[in-house]
């Protein structure tokens, strides 16, 4: 390997390091199942709360349950960078069909797409099932358990949570009302 090659490579993984390769280390997601809630922290503080939809066939990570897996998560890729809201997405890209909230006879996935990784064996199905955050044009369902498993929100709630949480953020669904970060949540 030239040296020029050597300094760039340790140049590339320096800087990966001093930027965290893209991780938000800053900001966590608590979603709370029991109050159909979100709140979001910024180093331990919370900065945003919202109502959110999550499954109405319960709880758990089996693959074709359409239920809500519990536990912690990471925010593993994000989909709509200046969508406009109600943009119809299919297989994460834009159809480039826009849908109005509370449209009759549709129940796309709009606006914005945060996918989550599982971290625990409780939930080590969830990105192969495509568990995502979401917006929803059934904004009159949010509130309540709605979903086909993944956590739905308003169009404008999903958009203000995307623009907030980077990849990497920590997310928590748990069946609980909200509580706070754990304390072994925050920097890691």
């Amino acid at each position: 390997m030239s040296s020029a090659r050597s300094i760039s490579l340790a140049l590339l993984f320096l800087a990966l390091a001093l930027t965290g390769c893209g991780t938000d280390k800053r900001h966590l997601v608590e979603v709370s199942v029991a109050q159909q809630r979100m709140a979001v922290y910024r180093d331990g503080q919370r900065i945003r709360e919202y109502p959110i939809s999550t499954s109405k066939f319960g709880l758990g990570d089996q693959p074709g349950s359409n239920r809500t897996p519990i536990g912690a998560f990471r925010i593993a890729k994000k989909f709509g960078d200046g969508a406009v809201p109600g943009t119809v997405f299919k297989d994460r890209r834009p159809t480039g069909e826009v849908v109005a909230p509370n449209s009759p006879g549709r129940d796309p996935i709009v606006s914005r797409i945060l996918w989550l990784q599982g971290l625990e064996p409780q939930n080590a199905n969830a990105y192969g099932r495509y568990i995502y955050i979401h917006g929803t044009p059934e904004e009159s369902a949010i509130g309540t358990p709605a979903s086909y498993g993944c956590v739905r929100m308003r169009s404008h709630d999903v958009i203000d949570l995307y623009g907030i949480v980077g990849r990497g953020a920590r997310v928590y669904i748990v069946n609980l009302p909200l509580q706070g970060p754990p304390a072994t949540a925050m920097g890691g």
